[in-house]
């Protein structure tokens, strides 16, 4: 089994700030340049999409807000890896930042099955995995979603996740285990329950030596997840935005003790393309601003 550094494993441990997501995939890359003013019609094929998204990404990651002060990681999309920010690999420039490097791992989910969407097959994993290794990347992303509190559903997805963080572990990278629940979900704090108590299973088999992160949906109950935080099979929990709008998802992360944020749409959502360099930094300064806080001092800034 490779190590991890233990640099970064440090910095993610214990950390006063936040995990930002970059890792928007092709199905959603659309909406998230119209999210930030390019409409549909701006490109002509897939690479020019993505590149249009690789230069909203470089253009957070070389803004001077987006530094290891208040931001702690970043998750990256398989193509942002290996892409270049400033003429460096994309992972080496956010650790020149003192940003640690996550990278996204799913194919996307299959479709619904006794409440829940499993991760589909990636047979290729490994090879993604020394790969990112190579790269410098630090740890892995890779997302389920529960839709309804169904015990067998929610079981099948911890133990998926459980098993391909056994496989990241082992090529020597840090898990992020995130099985979503949906916040629309009219089971929603059922299903939180369930949850708790399958992933407190999974971590107590895991080897003494053996530690993963969980990003999870914050909970209908505030301080629900608190044993999660505590465990010592855990090395950090981050909260997804889920959809709240950010005002609404710093309210509900600050109730939530020990859990940092690692949200996308609600760090992204206010830059706009058309910008001025200065405003675009102005932007993101705040938004990181009021996300920092919600994480570490579990203070909502007062947007």
């Amino acid at each position: 089994m490779q190590m991890l550094d233990q640099v970064q494993k440090q910095k993610i441990a214990t950390g006063e700030g936040f995990i930002a997501a970059l890792d928007q995939s092709g199905g959603s890359t659309p909406k998230a340049l119209k999210g930030y003013g390019i409409e549909e019609g701006a490109w002509a094929n897939d690479e020019e999409m993505f590149g249009l998204i690789h230069a909203m990404r470089s253009r957070i990651i070389t803004s001077p807000v987006f530094t290891g002060d208040k931001v702690l990681g970043a998750i990256l999309f398989e193509r942002t890896m290996d892409g270049t920010v400033d003429g460096k690999p994309t992972p080496q420039a956010l650790i020149e930042r003192g940003v640690v490097p996550f990278i996204k791992i799913d194919k996307g989910l299959e479709d619904e099955a006794n409440g829940v969407q499993v991760m589909k097959p990636n047979p290729d994993l490994d090879i993604l995995l020394h790969r990112a290794k190579g790269l410098g990347v630090f740890g892995t992303k890779e997302r389920s979603v529960i839709n309804l509190a169904n015990r067998e559903g929610i079981a099948a997805v911890v133990k998926q996740q459980f098993e391909i963080g056994s496989q990241v572990l082992a090529a020597g990278l840090m898990p992020i285990i995130e099985p979503e629940v949906n916040i629309k979900s009219p089971e929603r704090a059922e299903a939180d329950a369930i949850l708790l108590d399958e992933l407190l299973k999974a971590l107590d088999a895991l080897p003494a030596d053996q530690q993963v992160m969980l990003k999870l949906s914050l909970p209908v109950q505030p301080g629900l997840f608190d044993p999660l935080v505590d465990h010592p099979r855990v090395l950090r929990v981050v909260a997804l935005s889920g959809g709240f709008a950010r005002p609404e998802a710093c309210v509900e992360l600050a109730k939530n003790r020990g859990i940092i944020a690692s949200f996308s749409r609600a760090l992204l959502n206010d830059l706009r393309h058309q910008m001025s360099d200065d405003e675009f930094n102005a932007s993101l300064g705040e938004a990181i601003d009021e996300i920092h806080g919600a994480s570490v001092a579990k203070t909502p800034v007062a947007a």
